[in-house]
């Protein structure tokens, strides 16, 4: 599948400036990987694989299990472009973390809105060349399963046909689970799956094909999951 081309935009997660460059890490996202590299190798015995499988530039859609706080930082630490994942923007008001946000490429949502501006915002990214990284579930594992995928991200691969890549987290949630302030030391393994052709988003992006699609992208993320698994418990 041809990268979505950049198209250089404003966005309303940035105060109307213009967006920054997609596959350029600011100072921001480069030093958080930095540290973080450190304590999640050394903590959580962290590994990741298939990263040769994200090219340099191009736009698309992460799609990824979730199961713990850790998830976006899991995914974005080996890469060596940036990823925009969505947050409730509630958080966007708290001192400091808002900030963090703001300058790591987050885009907000409104959980109380029908959500179509959040919708534009993450489909203006992907043409512009980002990484946009969407937890279909919606919410945390409570035991480290995928459960039902809500189906709002589909409309992100109807209308912006970005490369679609899978992606499996496995043990997040026991080194951070619900509820929990520390880090545990337990191995986490991330596993980056292939993308889906282009052909196969051409066919399941189809109207009618909903539950197709679903079974699909679930199915693809449980074999990254399970990969991740089988080799943290090597």
């Amino acid at each position: 599948m041809s990268p979505i081309s950049r198209q250089p935009d404003a966005d309303p997660s940035l105060g109307g400036v213009r967006l920054p460059h997609p596959t350029r890490r600011n100072w921001v996202w480069f030093s958080c990987q930095v540290v973080l590299r450190v304590v999640f190798i050394i903590w959580l015995r962290y590994r990741a694989r298939g990263v040769e499988k994200i090219p340099p530039q191009g736009g698309g859609l992460f799609l990824m299990n979730h199961q713990s706080f850790l998830d976006p930082l899991l995914v974005g630490l080996p890469l060596s472009r940036p990823v925009s994942y969505l947050a409730r923007d509630s958080l966007f008001r708290i001192p400091v973390i808002g900030w963090i946000l703001r300058s790591t490429y987050v885009m907000s949502i409104d959980r109380e809105s029908a959500g179509t501006a959040s919708l534009k915002q993450a489909i203006k990214r992907m043409q512009h060349g980002f990484l946009v990284g969407v937890f279909p579930e919606g919410t945390r594992t409570k035991d480290g399963s995928i459960g039902p995928l809500k189906p709002g991200f589909l409309a992100l691969i109807r209308r912006a046909k970005p490369t679609v890549y899978p992606i499996g987290i496995a043990g997040a949630n026991e080194a951070l689970p619900r509820h929990a302030f520390f880090l545990r030391p337990r191995r986490v393994c991330v596993v980056f799956g292939d993308p889906f052709t282009a052909e196969e988003i051409e066919h399941l992006s189809q109207r009618g094909r909903e539950d197709e699609m679903l079974e699909q992208v679930k199915r693809r993320i449980f074999e990254c999951q399970q990969q991740a698994e089988a080799w943290r418990r090597r």
